[in-house]
């Protein structure tokens, strides 16, 4: 991750220059965690640089700002643009993408209603999330002590800022204990998913994924790799997944915004499978990469080319 090529960040409708993107100590969201944000990408591709599934996240942006009562001052249409805007300004090929809503400055305490609703949009350069190895070889991770959160807590559908001290629980002990990751359960037990990444297995020829009520995130990665493996002519089911079935899967991994798709090569010190990346995971990679860096038909329009105008791009 490196900022220090980031000029312009986009601040409730303006460009301002990096170091005055600044918010105040008393904002709401520094003290009660009232935020929701999104993850996305803009791959380098033969024909410039595109983002990927834009209108999907911003979907899921105002659908996580829904659920908490934030009314975001910015119609879809103009976050997408921005979005764009923002990338053009600053001139990166490839990058990360994070728009984020949050309550700023009002009054304190646990009421939100009096604080003002600002939205950011930053972007900066990001490479492989889990490390630069990590989609070739995969990677290590372990099952955490700590549960995701049970229903009628945390809404699990909210990409929410609050969430995440959860992630960083499930992180911290991963990394502490020489894991790359870790691998949250649901409440009942179940796997639910990784720290900040949707979870797959392969059983038996067929890909299973944890259902949305098993407390994880509803991805877009996650809604595309179970589209790419349905045209290579998997079987895709969601299913609960009991903690052994990691164990004894012929092949499990990750996928995200970050992660991208990753092969786990160890569940608590277990190999899976033989230990590396599965054939499975190198196709749905080679789909997947196919697809975002512009060398195959974009199908379903899940490409935005950043020259492109909002009302030109972004399908779904």
């Amino acid at each position: 991750m490196a900022f220090e090529d980031v000029k312009k960040v986009w601040l409730n409708g303006q460009l301002v220059d990096f170091d005055q993107a600044k918010i105040h100590v008393f904002s709401h969201v520094i003290h009660y965690g009232s935020g929701v944000f999104e993850g996305t990408r803009c791959y380098r591709t033969e024909r410039g640089p595109a983002v990927f599934r834009l209108k999907e996240h911003t979907d899921r942006l105002f659908a996580s700002a829904h659920i908490y009562r934030m009314q975001i001052p910015f119609s879809r249409e103009e976050i997408n643009e921005a979005v764009l805007e923002t990338i053009r300004v600053n001139e990166f090929e490839a990058c990360y993408i994070r728009p984020i809503v949050y309550r700023g400055m009002g009054t304190l305490g646990v009421n939100p209603f009096n604080s003002p609703v600002d939205v950011v949009i930053g972007v900066w350069k990001w490479g492989a999330y889990l490390g630069p190895e990590a989609l070739e070889q995969g990677v290590d991770v372990c099952v955490s002590s700590w549960n995701r959160m049970a229903p009628n807590t945390f809404p699990a559908m909210a990409k929410a800022t609050a969430n995440y001290m959860n992630s960083q629980l499930i992180k911290m002990e991963a990394l502490t204990n020489g894991y790359a990751e870790g691998i949250g359960l649901s409440p009942d037990g179940t796997v639910s998913e990784g720290s900040g990444e949707n979870l797959f297995v392969v059983w038996r020829g067929r890909i299973i994924t944890p259902p949305t009520a098993s407390a994880g995130l509803p991805g877009i990665t996650r809604m595309t790799v179970v589209q790419l493996a349905r045209d290579c002519g998997f079987e895709v089911v969601e299913q609960l997944i009991p903690r052994e079935m990691l164990y004894i899967a012929d092949e499990v991994f990750f996928c995200g915004t970050a992660s991208e798709i990753t092969p786990i090569r160890s569940v608590d010190r277990i190999p899976v499978g033989s230990g590396g990346r599965g054939p499975i995971v190198e196709r749905l990679q080679k789909e997947f990469f196919a697809v975002v860096e512009g060398r195959a038909p974009d199908r379903y329009g899940w490409l935005t080319p950043v020259g492109a105008t909002v009302a030109a791009g972004g399908g779904s």
